[in-house]
């Protein structure tokens, strides 16, 4: 199994930093005939993300649940690249059949997969099909994506997957006894805590199930970008202070850096941050990756209960 490392595994280094952008990264990279998706990629980060794919050659499907916000981003995306090869899709990631209707259309490999949208705090809001909506969108819906997709990643040969998780993951373990918040009182926070752990455990199980199909899965935090959710009430009240602000090209830094780097070969299981491999989070502070989110025996039962929720209509 590829794991996240520990203490007596190397960390991968490169030449960037917490102010490098999405540009930098792709700078002398041609991505020309690789395939990208890339999730919630109308604006922000996923803009930025899918914009330096772009610019480095990449065919880019932005995978949105507005398609005219889609249009938009793509024209955006040729003027500023030059290159007009970015498709729109209507995925609503919060609904298994919008997931499964979309997977029907894909023909052909699929080199990389970066699972970039996202619900943010807010009131309980349940799906169609009584899922919590973080929870829903932030992993299930990936989930279901990935899943659907395996056959075209592994056409691939040496596909990776992106999540986006969050340094918010260190604050929740995975709740196997109530991952709906059906019993214990909804904590906004607490609940997208979870998914962001949720986003960690699947790159760790995906690398373990499809690394022998050259199919590798990394999680990464983007850092703080100032988005429309970064204003929600719901957020604590010394996030502005604690957080270290980045441009939206900065956050899609680290993402773009995991999908592209030919560094990163059949690297995969790994959580990223800053352009850099992260260590163990020490208490106290907010960089690395909790224990609770690389455990590997939590990921493979994230998977199977992941499964059985999706599996009536998947």
């Amino acid at each position: 199994m590829t794991a996240l490392v520990d203490s007596s595994t190397p960390l991968f280094h490169q030449h960037f930093s917490a102010t490098t952008t999405a540009f930098d990264v792709v700078s002398g990279l041609d991505l020309t005939g690789r395939r990208a998706i890339v999730t919630g990629g109308a604006t922000g980060i996923g803009l930025e993300t899918a914009r330096a794919l772009a610019l480095a050659g990449a065919s880019v499907t932005l995978a949105v649940r507005d398609e005219y916000a889609g249009l938009r981003a793509a024209a955006d995306i040729a003027a500023t690249t030059g290159n007009t090869d970015t498709l729109i899709a209507r995925v609503d990631l919060a609904e298994p059949a919008s997931v499964a209707a979309f997977v029907r259309t894909w023909d052909g490999p699929l080199h990389m997969l970066v699972a970039n949208a996202g619900a943010t705090p807010g009131p309980l809001v349940r799906t169609a099909r009584g899922h919590e909506l973080q929870f829903a969108v932030n992993h299930l819906g990936h989930f279901a994506l990935a899943t659907g997709l395996w056959p075209a990643l592994a056409a691939a040969g040496d596909a990776r997957i992106v999540t986006l998780s969050s340094s918010a993951h260190l604050r929740a373990p995975m709740r196997f006894d109530d991952l709906q918040f059906t019993r214990r009182p909804y904590h906004p926070g607490e609940a997208y805590a979870q998914s962001k752990t949720a986003a960690v455990l699947f790159a760790v199980e995906a690398t373990r199930r499809w690394a022998a199909d050259g199919i590798t899965a990394n999680a990464v935090m983007p850092g703080g970008v100032r988005t429309a959710h970064r204003r929600d009430p719901y957020r604590s009240v010394d996030f502005d202070a604690a957080v270290r602000w980045k441009t939206a090209a900065q956050g899609a830094a680290t993402p773009v850096m995991v999908a592209t780097s030919p560094a990163l070969a059949g690297v995969g299981g790994r959580y990223f941050e800053d352009c850099d491999e992260a260590h163990p989070n020490v208490p106290g502070t907010r960089n690395g990756y909790a224990a609770h989110a690389v455990d590997p025996a939590a990921a493979e039962r994230l998977w199977e209960v992941s499964a059985a929720l999706l599996k009536p209509r998947w």
